[in-house]
């Protein structure tokens, strides 16, 4: 990676040089971000993943720029065009804009106006002019007539300024400039004819509409985006030409010298053509553009959040799981799954109308809670999900057993997909969906790694916002989460195995059909029998796989392999074995890190190895809690104004939360509702109701608590 890149990056990130050096080599290594921000804290200086997969974003951002240097130089060098001057502004730039702007006047471009008039001969004109070298351009021009081409003065003017118009905007400061001022004007929507359509109804406030450009939120710039995509609006940058016009003027006079009055007026009007011909829509298109980047990138964090939020969800463990996908017309489907969530009976209800079979479905019920021996029960969220929340309390439950709300987002998604057909092939979508209900109250990062993450009814406009970056965002962010809880070796699916640090898809595959062939892994060495499974696999993955009641316990610890050397010196001054050690927090109190710094382990890894050894495979995720709905509300119908209500989060955007309170619509606490508090996704709140929208089924709250 070129110097100037990683000084770049590191001014960026904030960080050292060094630390963006590391990153790289270790990348280029194999590295993955999981693996180092976890295990080479002393060559990151204790970067976060967050972080180190910022740095990434950006290490691979400037590999596509080198590529895309290489091809600009090429075409240039082959027009005949490139100095030493302009490689060396090529090369040493940092910004895709300015790299861009470089190259606009040697890039290969359909015939323009401009390419006619030179054509015609008359770009030693456009160079007099230029050059302030004319007293009279009338007269200059007229030696450029030619019949049946160049018909009079005025037409060869007019070619001359085409052209001067062209290169005016092809100037790299003269077009940054004007980034700059439209940076700062206001962006602009109105409605089309289209608009009268019921479908725009959404977007009607935006339909005589205008913001600064420079402080348009992010969920603003994509829904009038998305509605000019649609047909219904019309986005402009109220650029103000006049403004841009002297500016351009200025800044060409202070370069090339001031003109006389005869050429002064003809270069006012090849500013004028160049401004709203050429660069007015160019310009207007870019800054457009690079909002919507930023737009994109804060939508991406925000979903990504919600994401970390969703995946982290708390567990309610291994637990044998009757399973509930309610609904009225076609009643509520169940599965019984065991402690691993392997279905073991499924079956359909109709305890509500039409059917109305309640004592029937009571007696059913009744019969596979004890049957099954039931400890929890999960009831999607979705249509239906309070009146069988209310159906289940007429039951007698085993002692212990408890009824959860589970949100339904993407379990119709499951049922359909080949993840689904691979794992249930005899079964329909709906003892899928089911299953996918009761497994995600089970352990929900297990079963949502199994869907797309845009499925999951969380984040903001995730279909308008840069896809690649959408992806890459979400792929890190469940990387990340898998590999914070770490893996049972053992018991994982493929699909939750595949985002360990250095597996994937094929590996994944691999590991599992070896287990089934083979048997459980006794120990993290084990591992290496795998095929394809080499040292560097190896070397990113143990540390975040889990063998429980193995041989050795601190394989089922975050402690790495390549530092158990370190436990086994610490158990031996300590005069203990290994066993003893890990989990026993006041042995652990007794280790005096600094002692065992040397070589590649350094004391964040030494003080690391001492935290995971006091508490051995920590979840970080924390204890599920029961919720309930308030009993007074069923229907839209009964909120009133003031009303206080229990409520969970179901989403949250960079304009507030949206939250469940037991009914169709969620209602929405606008981010000025919230007294300045931070929400967390399936956080249990308290809010209040200040309005309600019959009409269009919206509900204001305010955050209570």
């Amino acid at each position: 990676m070129k110097e100037i890149y990683i000084q770049h990056i590191a001014k960026q990130l904030g960080v050292k040089a060094w630390q963006v050096e590391n990153c790289a080599d270790m990348f280029a290594e194999g590295g993955t971000i999981p693996f180092i921000s976890r295990y080479r804290k002393e060559k990151t200086g204790g970067m976060d993943d967050a972080s180190i997969a910022e740095l990434k974003h950006l290490l691979d951002v400037f590999d596509e720029m080198e590529k895309r240097k290489s091809t600009i130089i090429k075409t240039i060098d082959e027009a005949g065009a490139l100095t030493p001057e302009l490689r060396d502004k090529i090369e040493n730039s940092v910004s895709s804009t300015e790299l861009e702007d470089l190259y606009l006047p040697f890039r290969p471009k359909r015939r323009t106006r401009a390419t006619v008039a030179k054509e015609l001969g008359l770009e030693p004109l456009a160079n007099a002019m230029w050059n302030v070298r004319l007293r009279d351009p009338l007269a200059e021009a007229g030696k450029y007539v030619k019949p049946g081409k160049v018909d009079s003065a005025d037409a060869a003017l007019a070619g001359a300024r085409d052209i001067i118009a062209e290169r005016l905007s092809e100037t790299p400061v003269v077009r940054e400039n004007m980034r700059q001022v439209f940076r700062s004007r206001r962006i602009v929507s109105r409605a089309t004819k289209a608009a009268e359509s019921p479908e725009a109804a959404k977007y009607r406030t935006y339909f005589n509409w205008n913001m600064p450009l420079d402080r348009i939120p992010a969920h603003n710039l994509l829904a009038i985006l998305r509605a000019q995509d649609e047909g219904f609006l019309s986005v402009s940058i109220d650029s103000d030409p006049e403004r841009c016009g002297k500016k351009i003027y200025y800044d060409y006079c202070q370069e090339h010298g001031y003109p006389g009055p005869a050429l002064s007026e003809q270069m006012h009007l090849a500013v004028d053509d160049s401004f709203k011909r050429l660069l007015e829509p160019s310009i207007s298109g870019e800054v457009i553009k690079e909002a919507k980047a930023k737009a994109d990138a804060e939508s991406v964090v925000v979903f990504g959040e919600n994401l970390r939020q969703l995946l982290l969800g708390a567990p309610v463990g291994q637990k044998r799981t009757m399973a509930v996908d309610p609904g009225f017309r076609n009643g509520c489907k169940i599965a019984c799954l065991d402690e691993q969530g392997n279905l073991l009976y499924h079956t359909i209800i109709f305890p509500h109308p039409p059917q109305n079979e309640k004592v029937k479905a009571l007696m059913a019920v009744q019969d596979m809670l004890e049957k099954y021996r039931i400890e929890a029960v999960a009831i999607g969220n979705g249509t239906a999900s309070r009146e069988t929340g209310e159906f289940f309390k007429k039951l007698s439950l085993p002692g212990g057993c408890k009824v959860w709300t589970v949100s339904e987002d993407g379990a119709s998604i499951y049922s359909a997909s080949e993840v689904g057909r691979e794992e249930f092939p005899n079964e329909d979508v709906t003892v899928r969906g089911a299953v996918s209900i009761g497994r995600r109250l089970m352990d929900p990062l297990a079963e949502l790694v199994k869907i797309d993450p845009k499925n999951l009814g969380i984040g903001q406009y995730q279909h308008d916002v840069d896809q690649a970056l959408l992806k890459e965002k979400l792929d890190n962010t469940v990387e990340a989460c898998v590999n914070a809880v770490g893996v049972n070796v053992n018991t994982a699916s493929p699909w939750l195995l595949r985002y360990v640090a250095g597996i994937g898809p094929q590996l994944a595959a691999n590991i599992v059909a070896y287990r089934a062939a083979n048997g459980a892994f006794a120990s993290r060495e084990a591992l290496r029998k795998v095929p394809r499974l080499g040292d560097k696999a190896f070397e990113q993955c143990a540390g975040f796989l889990r063998v429980k009641g193995g041989r050795n316990p601190l394989d089922d610890s975050a402690v790495h392999p390549e530092s158990y050397f370190v436990v086994d010196k610490m158990a031996h001054d300590l005069g203990v074995s290994v066993s003893q050690l890990v989990g026993n927090a006041e042995l652990c109190s007794k280790i005096e890190p600094e002692r065992y710094v040397g070589g590649p382990v350094g004391l964040p890894t030494v003080k690391d190895i001492v935290r995971e050894l006091a508490k051995p495979g920590l979840d970080p995720r924390e204890q599920a809690s029961e919720f309930a709905f308030s009993e007074e509300v069923h229907d839209i119908s009964d909120l009133r104004t003031g009303m206080e209500l229990p409520g969970i989060v179901t989403n949250i955007t960079n304009f507030g939360a949206f939250v469940d309170i037991g009914l169709h619509d969620n209602g929405l606490i606008h981010v000025s509702r919230m007294g300045g508090k931070t929400l967390k996704l399936h956080q249990q709140i308290k809010v209040e109701v200040e309005s309600v929208d019959l009409e269009r089924g919206r509900i204001s709250l305010r955050l209570i608590k």
